[in-house]
């Protein structure tokens, strides 16, 4: 365990609230928590209610728990005040602390600790982040994934059987064949192909898992005066965009993140299609194109039967209360006066997305962070692999540089500047 300052932060939220939680970590806290609840003897892991007081002044009741290094989320002695949740409290408490050698932890600080005493993996960390981040009950599940190790299993087999490679491949310079398992050169070859194939795989798999971390981009597109605000607002159950007969009232995009069947999806409405001559709706409708760009779904929206549908889309005929036909089975009939048609459009919405989404997220979560890092072990396992004449020094090297890699995903071997960049998007008391 690391010498270092005792650190303390505001764990639970912001503002006033019933009760907040205060974590305090360092090293041999025993003295400094005997201080606090007024004791000789102490339990840990049990709850002391306790008077805390500086000198004479009484600042609270609170409860009070100690943990022992190294059985504690940090590795290190942590001490939980469960205080009253009023801003004075928690400013009062802040100055006792500070008056007791303890300092304000920087962000992600304890999560920082964890780490450098081997109780979490930057993959725990990556799932700490997007746990902490989760809107949705899929992201929820994608985090806790992460948090809980199942990206950590996958990774470290992956390093293990790399590490195995390397040394075998390196073996066959400094041993005699008969000294060697059977047509090791084959094999090793094999193996590593499949650990390329598998980390393609998990790379396929990083839209799926940006798309549920990020949010599934949804845009509204049409010609102008369809509709697609009203549609829009309808979607999202409150009069977000600004709804007008004259066309062209939407000169930039409007864009709402909620929560559909679990998955957190960013809805933009956005400029009408046309040939426009007033600037700024020029520039709307060059942004409404960026937009489609980015999306992951379409919702193209008419006022008549289109002449010819996208798969890819979702087509919606608006304003069909206007229609004597609705007879097209491959579009989506609304309209916004008569509130008609929405529970289909939700269905075709979920449905759609489900085609998309289900079964295209990886084994491991993929992130901005591991991706570049994947995509360098496949180079390494495919150069390795492409060796010319069984050179097996340079493939043995080629290997060990992609296990280095997934090294890095875990921060088995990484750089204070890695681990900073990471732990920087954590919040204060995590």
């Amino acid at each position: 365990m690391i010498e270092q300052d005792t650190i303390f932060a505001l764990s639970s939220g912001a503002g006033k609230s019933g009760v907040a939680v205060i974590r305090i970590s360092g090293n041999d806290l025993s003295d400094f928590f005997k201080k606090i609840i007024n004791k000789q003897e102490i339990v840990t892991r049990y709850a002391y209610f306790t008077n805390l007081k500086d000198k004479n002044d009484l600042i609270d009741q609170c409860i009070a728990i100690y943990f022992k290094a190294p059985n504690s989320y940090t590795g290190e002695d942590i001490i939980e005040l469960h205080s009253h949740g009023a801003p004075a409290v928690i400013n009062k408490i802040f100055e006792f602390l500070q008056n007791n050698n303890c300092r304000l932890a920087e962000r992600g600080e304890f999560s920082k600790r964890a780490f450098e005493n081997n109780k979490l993996d930057l993959t725990h960390v990556d799932g700490l982040i997007a746990l902490l981040n989760a809107q949705t009950d899929k992201q929820r599940q994608s985090a806790l994934r992460s948090m809980t190790g199942q990206d950590e299993q996958i990774y470290s087999t992956w390093r293990n059987k790399m590490i195995e490679i390397s040394a075998y491949s390196a073996a066959i310079l400094d041993y005699d064949s008969d000294d060697l398992p059977q047509n090791i050169e084959d094999t090793i070859i094999e193996k590593t192909k499949l650990l390329t194939n598998e980390l393609k795989t998990a790379i396929n798999g990083y839209n799926g898992v940006s798309a549920i971390r990020n949010g599934f981009n949804i845009v509204l597109v049409g010609e102008t005066n369809v509709g697609k605000s009203s549609i829009f607002n309808k979607i999202v159950g409150q009069n977000r965009a600004i709804i007008s007969d004259i066309a062209g009232t939407t000169r930039d995009v409007v864009s709402m993140q909620i929560d559909i069947d679990g998955y957190l999806v960013n809805l933009s409405d956005t400029a009408g299609l046309r040939d426009a001559s007033d600037t700024i709706e020029k520039i709307g409708i060059e942004r409404t194109y960026n937009e489609i760009k980015n999306s992951d779904l379409i919702l193209h929206v008419y006022n008549t039967e289109p002449e010819s549908i996208n798969k890819n889309e979702i087509t919606i005929v608006n304003k069909s209360d206007l229609l004597k036909n609705k007879n097209n089975k491959n579009v989506i009939y609304t309209s916004v006066k008569d509130d008609y048609g929405f529970d289909n459009l939700l269905k075709a919405i979920k449905e759609k997305m489900h085609q998309l989404m289900d079964n295209t997220e990886s084994q491991v979560a993929v992130n901005a962070r591991t991706l570049g890092l994947l995509q360098d072990t496949i180079k390494e396992l495919e150069t390795a692999t492409n060796t010319q004449n069984k050179n097996y020094d340079i493939f043995s090297e080629h290997v060990r540089h992609a296990a280095e890699n997934i090294g890095k995903i875990l921060g088995v071997i990484t750089t204070e500047e890695i681990a900073d960049a990471t732990f920087s998007q954590l919040c204060l008391g995590k």
